[in-house]
């Protein structure tokens, strides 16, 4: 694939279309740090910029929750790879917030790991009561510990539980801090040194826990420039199409841009999987699913006191239009 040539080509349907992204100059798009992903080459060279004609700025952030506080106060416009939860829980706050997107699916990249001094497994789960256990509120992460919980009939409120990004999780659990630590990334990868999980990935979709993340963007201002999104997602799909052919060229830039080693950026992307454009706008997605999923996130959460209140449908933050769009540059 010539990727000057597709990116040229996503410039030139944008300008043709009479696109609104002449009324601003600049974005910003939420990240992860130690989350590498295909897309992060056209971070670095700039793709995203030729592309749209505008200046893209890309800020780090270490939790979904911290992606919608900025959106919110208008200093981010897209979030790139944000979590199921934090989207759910802004959404049902009544944010101005549209799920237009799938990132990634990750089930075996963001799990809690539990201290091997503590000497627990599936097995003796129970066990767990009245430990201390690290987790990032309100994320995909304290999801999928929650769901975890209720499989193992856990009462999570016998819990001692510590609000900490992943980072600082892994690194109470390096000092022996907290029996079980839960995040995502290179810093799942550092816990999993002290421990090991509860459940597989595998296993855990065999009991219905579906972990990916999701593109949102401030609503209010993808109505404004709607062609700035399409524009944004062609360019995402072009990376991760490049990505399954020529990954050895790309993995360089993605690991310096993800702040990772290669072997660990290497053993990260292995375990993620990128839905086409054309997928995720079938069924499975964005064409149907996807907001019967996040529905049941949402009325999960209510059950478990997360949020107060759940919307009666999910229907109206999520918007397959500008994904449609996309697929016709």
């Amino acid at each position: 694939m010539n990727l000057r040539k597709t990116t040229a080509t996503a410039a030139a349907a944008l300008m043709l279309s009479g696109t609104a992204a002449l009324a601003v100059d600049e974005l910003t798009v939420a990240y992860f740090l130690e989350w590498p992903t295909p897309n992060q080459f056209a971070q670095v060279e700039g793709l995203y910029d030729e592309a749209l004609g505008v200046r893209v700025n890309w800020r780090a952030f270490e939790t979904g929750v911290q992606m919608s506080a900025a959106m919110a106060g208008g200093a981010v416009q897209i979030a790139f790879s944000q979590g199921v939860p934090p989207f759910v829980i802004a959404a049902s706050a009544g944010m101005d917030i549209e799920l237009v997107g799938v990132a990634e699916t990750y089930d075996d990249n963001d799990n809690c790991v539990v201290h091997a001094s503590e000497g627990i497994t599936a097995a003796n789960a129970s066990d767990l009561e009245g430990k201390r256990v690290a987790v990032p509120l309100g994320t995909a992460a304290h999801y999928g510990m929650l769901r975890q919980m209720e499989h193992f009939g856990i009462d999570t409120s016998t819990l001692s539980i510590v609000d900490l990004s992943p980072a600082d999780g892994a690194a109470a659990m390096a000092r022996g801090d907290v029996a079980m630590a839960c995040g995502w990334g290179g810093a799942l990868r550092r816990m999993m040194e002290h421990g090991d999980v509860l459940m597989t990935g595998a296993e855990k979709r065999e009991v219905g826990i579906r972990i990916f993340d999701v593109i949102s963007v401030d609503s209010n201002f993808a109505a404004a420039n709607p062609n700035l999104i399409a524009g944004f997602l062609r360019v995402t799909d072009d990376m991760n199409t490049r990505f399954a052919t020529d990954s050895e060229a790309m993995l360089p830039v993605i690991a310096e841009a993800a702040g990772m080693d290669m072997e660990s950026t290497v053993a990260t992307m292995d375990a993620f999987v990128f839905p086409t454009i054309e997928e995720q706008l079938g069924p499975e997605w964005l064409g149907g699913s996807l907001q019967a999923f996040i529905k049941d996130v949402a009325d999960f959460f209510v059950a478990q006191g997360t949020i107060d209140s759940a919307l009666d449908s999910y229907e109206g933050v999520v918007n397959p239009s500008y994904l449609q769009a996309a697929a016709d540059m």
